[in-house]
């Protein structure tokens, strides 16, 4: 998984598997690009990125989680709730807003 922190008014933490990279996914009126630039950071094994949600959701940031790793991730470090996932293209999606 890549994992990238992004300095705003809010931290943004940007989660996505590694080979979803790159790709646009549409459905209907849904779409989501998963730019390099928001999302390539840090490649880290599951541990490692449950420790960071878990910190960073202490501090208050928002999260947006692309992919079936990622997804089961966040569930697992309870960054979010299976009621707030959503698919494009069975890539499931979602976002955290803390």
């Amino acid at each position: 998984m890549h994992i990238k922190i992004h300095q705003a008014y809010r931290t943004i933490v940007a989660i996505c598997d590694s080979n979803l990279l790159g790709k646009t996914f549409e459905e209907d009126i849904k779409q989501i690009q998963i730019k390099e630039n928001f999302f390539k950071g840090e490649e880290k094994d599951k541990q490692e990125t449950i420790k960071i949600m878990q910190d960073m959701n202490k501090e208050d940031a928002t999260f947006n989680i692309v992919g079936e790793q990622a997804i089961q991730t966040a569930l697992e470090a309870g960054i979010i709730s299976k009621q707030g996932i959503i698919t494009i293209k069975n890539v499931p999606v979602a976002l955290g807003l803390m």
